[in-house]
């Protein structure tokens, strides 16, 4: 009998890591049909170092957390199979994947630079735009669980920057990203706590507040002028 539940609990294992790994290989597939398979598989790799960054900090907090699932030309998500007991644990994990997709970034930025790789800086400028995007400070964006711990009301700051976006450059993702939204700015806007959460999960220290918005900042603007400089120099390369 021993046997048999060892037998299921590793099927169950191999099943997620089925989900996981054959979530990404197709995510590859389909992204090689419309971009090559080179970018493919770079984009994808840069898309599961940011998940990753997620998938550590959690297990750092002691959290039960999934291996990262793809959702091709969505993009990915771990799942978090805990809920975290501080707005900081969030927003510590939160801000883990955009460090850990920024860094990844920055070994292509520089590859490309040393090798005069046009790929390599094809790569390193979507990660970029990935990265800043999804620092918009809107829930259930990474941004949005940053900037809770500043306060949950910083969500509404997002909503013009999300309808300027999306008048610039229509996406379906950009809809349902507001469509998964609406429910968290509900809250905000009525300054009322999501159910479920536990008691004092908004009391932070003033200086951590402050020190996560700083950094919050500082990537924000950082992503911002290193996407606008490969913009700029990207479309006298053919890539």
């Amino acid at each position: 009998m021993l046997k048999l539940f060892g037998a299921l609990f590793a099927a169950g294992k191999l099943g997620k890591l089925f989900i996981s790994g054959g979530s990404m290989l197709l995510t590859v597939i389909l992204y090689s049909w419309v971009y090559g398979w080179k970018y493919a598989i770079g984009f994808v790799l840069l898309i599961l170092i940011h998940e990753m960054g997620h998938f550590v900090a959690a297990r750092l907090c002691g959290m039960q957390v999934g291996l990262p699932t793809f959702i091709p030309f969505v993009g990915a998500w771990v799942e978090l199979k805990d809920q975290a007991h501080t707005v900081e644990t969030e927003a510590y994990i939160a801000f883990a994947g955009p460090i850990a997709g920024t860094a990844a970034v920055l070994i292509c930025y520089w590859l490309g630079r040393q090798l005069d790789s046009d790929l390599m800086l094809a790569l390193s400028y979507s990660g970029f735009i990935i990265n800043l995007l999804n620092l918009i400070p809107i829930s259930p964006l990474d941004g949005g669980r940053i900037t809770a711990i500043i306060s949950p009301k910083v969500w509404l700051l997002g909503v013009p920057l999300l309808i300027a976006l999306f008048l610039y450059r229509p996406s379906p993702m950009l809809i349902l990203i507001g469509i998964l939204a609406y429910p968290q700015l509900k809250l905000a806007f009525s300054n009322t706590m999501a159910d479920g959460l536990p008691a004092g999960y908004y009391e932070v220290a003033f200086n951590t507040r402050v020190n996560y918005g700083v950094m919050y900042l500082c990537l924000v603007v950082f992503l911002a002028l290193m996407s606008y400089e490969l913009h700029e120099a990207l479309p006298k390369a053919a890539f």
